[in-house]
């Protein structure tokens, strides 16, 4: 399936091996399926080494001869019967962090020349296994994450025009049919029901139905949990595990500030800190702080112990908590239980994969009124207000307005594209355009 994060591979090789280049994410968002896709499009040999199955006989070489790498080159192409071809071969680190020799090795394979280098991790285990290694500096990092609605909409057989067409939609305020409206509104609940793991949208795309996803999903929630007792040494594993599965309870409150009372009567944010921090390092929620002064820069305004947590996709939300994927694609139900939660968590999820922003919400400790999002647009302060709903009353967008008087004012909603005098609506899909 198609990724945008293969066009950054593509500018990456045209530096000539300059770098080296560790594509990190969870676990379960493609990392290994998009290098090994480039690989066979632009090198005309590769060599994937998958750290977390290969035999210690092929982790040995990169100890028994780091200081001779023709030795290296000439036993891992017997090992793998591939052909090496000087700037025209890419080797494959594949879950690099069970490997932490590989890894550190990365600077003297780079100076070498000969060969280019990928090394993919997924951050549950990448953090930890740095212990005594040093991180090479000609490593660039770049971040996978769960596919975004526009790659939703690729592997729906969208083309790029057709896509473009609706962003210029957009940018030119040109309205959409109510025949178009509809189809985008079906579509982007197809998404909050299956969100964006590859493994969930493949399987959907090759049956067309959701029969299985929602199992699917289930087993990815599992196989995260079972990673949380596996590289969770030495720490509170229920307390992150409950952390984790509460992220569903917290969002469909009215005020979704995470409580920790909620886990466990009196408890206090230090109880829990290394748990949300531990979760936040391998990727599978998001933080979002709260700012009780809407200024510039957002981030010395920000509190640290108020904020709000996401999961990092939107449909593992929807498998979570037991939604049916009917109640979801009917509309209705779902926005008026869940109180636009899984609306929120998309919003947040495109912001974080498709824009250059750092979100913030605005709030105060009397509660008077809450803003769902600020993000800091170059001087401007831009307050964002999300609506699952068609039928719209922006009170709090407003209340803030007549508070602070912004330059800019964003609604997110099912509704067209719209410029009123004091705010713009966009439609849910086109958050890339903030």
């Amino acid at each position: 399936m198609k990724r945008k994060i293969y066009n950054q591979l593509v500018e990456w090789k045209k530096q000539n091996g300059k770098t080296a280049l560790l594509i990190e994410g969870a676990r379960r968002v493609g990392k290994s399926y998009i290098v090994k896709e480039f690989a066979k499009e632009n090198y005309k040999s590769y060599i994937l080494i998958d750290f977390a199955f290969v035999t210690d006989e092929v982790k040995n070489l990169f100890y028994d001869y780091a200081s001779n790498l023709d030795m290296l080159f000439m036993y891992l192409q017997e090992f793998y019967n591939v052909t090496l071809y000087e700037r025209d071969t890419l080797f494959i680190f594949d879950e690099v962090q069970f490997c932490p020799r590989a890894r550190s090795l990365i600077k003297h394979l780079v100076a070498d020349g000969r060969y280019d280098y990928i090394e993919t991790g997924s951050l549950i285990s990448i953090h930890k296994n740095v212990k005594d290694i040093l991180i090479p500096s000609e490593e660039r990092k770049i971040t996978l994450y769960p596919m975004d609605f526009e790659e939703f909409l690729w592997a729906k057989g969208y083309s790029e025009a057709h896509i473009k067409d609706m962003l210029k939609h957009m940018k030119t305020g040109i309205p959409f049919s109510e025949t178009e409206m509809s189809v985008y509104k079906k579509l982007f609940l197809e998404y909050c029901v299956l969100g964006g793991m590859p493994a969930v949208v493949n399987l959907y795309i090759e049956t067309n139905t959701f029969s299985g996803t929602l199992e699917l999903q289930k087993q990815i929630q599992l196989d995260y949990e079972e990673d949380i007792r596996k590289y969770a040494e030495g720490l509170d594993q229920t307390k992150i595990v409950s952390v984790y599965r509460n992220v569903p309870v917290q969002l469909a409150k009215e005020n979704k500030k995470f409580f920790f009372g909620q886990i466990k009567k009196g408890a206090r944010s230090s109880e829990f800190e290394v748990a949300i921090q531990w979760l936040l390092d391998c990727g599978l929620i998001y933080k979002v702080n709260r700012v009780n002064e809407p200024h510039m820069p957002l981030k010395a305004y920000q509190s640290m112990n108020a904020y709000k947590l996401f999961m990092m996709d939107v449909g593992l939300l929807s498998a979570l908590s037991e939604l049916p994927a009917e109640a979801i694609l009917e509309g209705n139900d779902i926005f008026v239980e869940f109180k636009g939660a899984l609306t929120e968590q998309y919003v947040l999820q495109q912001m974080i994969s498709d824009t250059p922003y750092t979100p913030y919400y605005y709030g105060t400790d009397k509660g008077t009124f809450e803003q769902d999002f600020l993000i800091q647009k170059e001087r401007n302060i831009v307050p964002i207000e999300v609506k699952a709903e068609g039928n719209l009353r922006s009170q709090s967008l407003k209340a803030y307005c007549e508070k602070f008087h912004p330059n800019m004012a964003v609604r997110l909603s099912a509704l067209k594209y719209k410029e009123q005098d004091w705010m713009i609506n966009l439609p849910l899909y086109a958050v890339c355009n903030l």
